[in-house]
Order: C-alpha cells, then sequence, then structure tokens
C-alpha cells in the first residue's frame, strides 16, 4: 500500500504547476500518490492533468469541484486521502528531489502512534529557510508550542498522519465566503498529539501575486465569518497570555465587520476579549480602509 499522499489545491494555476508536476517526477522513492483538487479552474487544468495522467510517471488521482476555496479544497482531499500519511503542497510550490524518501525514511525510524506526525521546513527557491529553523535541542512539540514558546518562525511543512487529521471536524464553509484558516484543524490536532521536528527542508516555497500570502488583507475583508470562527478557536487555545490577547483582537476586528453585537457573549475569554476592545476597533478601521496587501503568518 502506498505510504504518503502529496494532494495540491489549486484553482487557475495550470501555468505554474509544472513546478511540482517536474518536481515529483525526479523523486528518488516512488512511494507516493499525487492528490490534485482543482477548486473550480476555468483554465486548462483539467486537460493539462489529464496529460501527465496518460504519461504514467506520476501516479496522479484528479478531483474537480466547484469554487469552495482553499479550506473547502483541503475538506476534500482529507475525505479521498487513504494513505498513512499525507502532506499539502501548493500549486506554486515544489519538493527536493528526496523529499518523500526523506519523509517515509524520518517516519519509518522515529514515527508511532504517539505523534500526529512531524513538521518540517519551508524555503526560497535559493535554499534559504523561510523564518527561522525549529529548536534543535526539541524532539517534539505542538505546533503551537512551535510558534508561541519556542518563538519559532515562518511557515514550515506539515506532514500529518491521515489518521488523526481525520479526526478533526472539517473546516466550515461560510456562504459567500471562500477562506478559513487552514490552522484551525492544526490546532485541534495539537491538542491529541504533538508533532515530531524534523529540521529539514521538504518544500521550495514562491509567494506568487496571486497567492493567498500575497492578498491576506483582501481575505480578512472578504471572510470575516471565516476568521472570526478561527480566531474563537485560537483564543481557546492559545499557550500563552499575549497570544490569546492577539487572537481577541483580531476576533473583535472580524466581529465588528460581520456586526455580531454578542461577539463578547460568545467569545471562550470574555474578559480578555473586552480588554482587547479598543485595539480592535482600531484594526477594524485600519483594515476597512487600508489598499495595501501585506503578508504575515496565517498560522498565527
Amino acid at each position: 500500500m502506498t505510504t504518503l499522499t502529496i494532494f495540491t489545491p489549486t484553482f487557475n494555476r495550470a501555468y505554474t504547476l509544472n513546478k511540482c508536476y517536474e518536481s515529483l517526477k525526479r523523486q528518488s522513492c516512488k512511494d507516493f500518490i499525487w492528490l490534485v483538487v482543482d477548486d473550480g479552474s476555468k483554465d486548462n487544468t483539467k486537460e493539462l492533468i489529464s496529460s501527465w495522467i496518460e504519461e504514467k510517471i506520476v501516479p496522479i488521482k484528479y478531483v474537480y469541484q466547484e469554487n469552495q476555496g482553499m479550506h473547502g479544497a483541503h475538506n476534500t482531499a482529507y475525505e479521498l486521502i487513504d494513505t498513512e500519511l499525507n502532506v499539502c503542497i501548493d500549486s506554486d510550490d515544489y519538493i527536493p528531489d528526496d523529499a518523500v524518501e526523506k519523509i517515509i525514511t524520518f517516519w519509518r525510524i522515529n514515527g508511532s502512534g504517539n505523534f500526529a506526525g512531524f513538521v518540517g521546513l519551508d524555503a526560497t527557491p535559493d535554499g534559504e529557510v523561510i523564518g527561522t529553523v525549529m529548536p534543535k535541542n526539541v524532539k517534539e512539540s505542538t505546533l503551537l508550542d512551535l510558534y508561541g514558546k519556542y518563538g519559532v518562525k515562518g511557515d514550515k511543512k506539515l506532514v500529518y498522519r491521515t489518521e488523526v487529521i481525520k479526526a478533526t471536524p472539517p473546516y466550515p464553509v461560510f456562504k459567500n465566503e471562500k477562506y478559513c484558516p487552514l490552522s484551525y484543524k492544526y490546532i485541534l490536532v495539537d491538542q491529541k498529539h504533538p508533532l515530531l521536528i524534523f529540521n529539514e527542508i521538504l518544500c521550495y516555497v514562491e509567494y506568487m501575486p496571486d497567492g493567498s500570502s500575497m492578498n491576506i488583507i483582501n481575505q480578512y475583508r472578504k471572510n470575516p465569518r471565516g476568521f472570526a470562527f478561527f480566531r474563537k478557536v485560537a483564543i481557546k487555545y492559545s499557550p500563552t497570555l499575549i497570544g490569546r490577547y492577539r487572537e481577541c483582537l483580531h476576533y473583535v476586528s472580524s466581529s465588528l465587520m460581520i456586526k455580531n453585537s454578542r461577539f463578547i457573549i460568545e467569545s471562550p475569554n470574555k474578559t480578555l476579549t473586552l480588554m482587547a476592545v479598543p485595539m480592535g476597533v482600531l484594526l477594524y478601521l485600519y483594515l476597512k480602509n487600508t489598499s495595501r496587501a501585506t503578508v504575515f503568518k496565517q498560522n498565527s
């Protein structure tokens, strides 16, 4: 049985998917399947993937769905995956030639039912690690502790046990919204098992102008219900006081966007949310009026 599913959510990315495909063709270990979830593309993605399936170089499963947004594509992927491990490689990213071999070897040596999976490094195409490396003296950690306790920065590559990720609730899909932070499920997984730490590069990342990272303010404006939902979960589980306050601040802002007058009553930390109201109002006003695109961690 195949060990690893590499899944790629995509939307109108036919022009860049070849980078991922070419990297999969070069893998030193072939113990994987590539699951492509086409989230309503209007370009030639279907025809492109069909031509690659016909080549029979990489085992590919292609699924098309009406556009639901990134989190909706993740929901579909998790429903379909039946391998022991899974990892998401975005449509504008690609992996080192030995990434699959490293993933499977590391897991076979170190993995067990005590862990949700493991976390590796993302890097720029020239090999520079995104953010910081992880602490070398720490062998296991939750994702929340990595960022909140150990001060790790930047996107990281998550390899999950499929059994664990499937056991968490799906991302909520809100009417007329296309985004809910992916960290929602990762936080819930954190409550069950820690992750092993693997300080090796598993993915090369290139932030594209049309990617979600580069358009996060627009995402924030267009998907306030998804963000408000996520912030309540983050408030509940953030490991530090400053982290909980930051989540409350964002929760206030998103709640104002959806005109939810009950947001304090509905908050898992009413006192801290009340304290965050002044700064939350300022953030709301800034996001409402700014036109500047920016980049910040989506897993915070």
